[in-house]
């Protein structure tokens, strides 16, 4: 059963304090290349109205802007808004960057050539609302693009480490859901007239090993902040020694770097 409307708000409040947390910007640094794939995928023409849903640091809306597309970017921390409108300003772009709810956009219907996320949009807590609102401001004949975590990869796997530790509230699909073929076109069925999945990876490598990937997960990923804040200090070194396990497990680089593979579906669908 969904939550009440209220619970709803509370939960929103929490997640939107959980990613004002940290700074994201040295996260998503290491899947900048990524994204502009994901973007170049695209093939946006110039001029074109895009959004980039839930877009963090602008990892999407950055490299579409360098294709002289129009482009607004939405989320919920304010935080990363800034840092969007910092990056966006050293390099000469023109992007705007405004506070927003990927369950209730602050947009006209069918104004978007374009409407993208890339593991953004996925962490709204009710999915089809969200589909909902993908669609609605997408044109006819537009794009929805997601870039979603699938439930078979290493991100899916800390995922339910984290919820070992820290359940999440109830009531909510689990996010990875938006990563499999099955649910993800169920969603968007209604909207769209054409819709093509693909697995992809996105390879994550860090210049240390495992155990610093931890620390450094902890020093500036605000979901993985929020978890250790609601432990006490022998489940916070009980679940340090578990996520150290798993990158160590997955790392396919030597023992002093890190590289770990994870999968996402990239989802391209045409608007109805």
């Amino acid at each position: 059963m969904q939550p009440a409307p209220n619970r709803i708000q509370e939960i929103k409040q929490r997640m939107r304090a959980t990613w004002s947390t940290g700074d994201f910007g040295q996260i998503a640094r290491h899947s900048e290349r990524v994204a502009e794939e994901f973007v170049e995928r695209l093939k946006l023409q110039s001029g074109a109205r895009v959004l980039d849903v839930a877009c963090g640091s602008g990892n999407l809306a950055i490299p579409a802007a360098r294709c002289a597309a129009q482009v607004w970017g939405v989320d919920i921390a304010t935080n990363l808004l800034a840092q969007a409108r910092s990056r966006a300003e050293t390099e000469g772009l023109r992007a705007t960057f405004e506070e927003g709810d990927a369950e209730q956009l602050p947009y006209p219907d069918a104004h978007f050539d374009v409407v993208m996320t890339m593991f953004g949009a996925m962490f709204a807590p009710r999915p089809e609302l969200t589909a909902s609102e993908l669609a609605r401001v997408c044109r006819p004949g537009g794009v929805i693009a997601m870039a979603n975590w699938t439930a078979r990869g290493f991100i899916a796997e800390q995922f339910a480490l984290g919820n070992r530790y820290v359940p999440p509230p109830p009531g909510i699909p689990a996010p990875v859901e938006w990563g499999d073929d099955a649910i993800v076109r169920r969603r968007l069925a209604s909207y769209v007239s054409a819709i093509r999945t693909t697995p992809r990876v996105v390879p994550l490598e860090y210049s240390f090993p495992p155990r610093e990937v931890v620390q450094f997960f902890r020093s500036y990923f605000g979901p993985t902040q929020a978890a250790f804040a609601r432990l006490d200090s022998d489940a916070q070194a009980s679940y340090t020694r578990d996520l150290e396990q798993l990158w160590t497990e997955h790392n396919e680089a030597p023992a002093d770097r890190t590289l770990v593979r994870c999968e996402y579906l990239e989802v391209i669908a045409t608007r109805a």
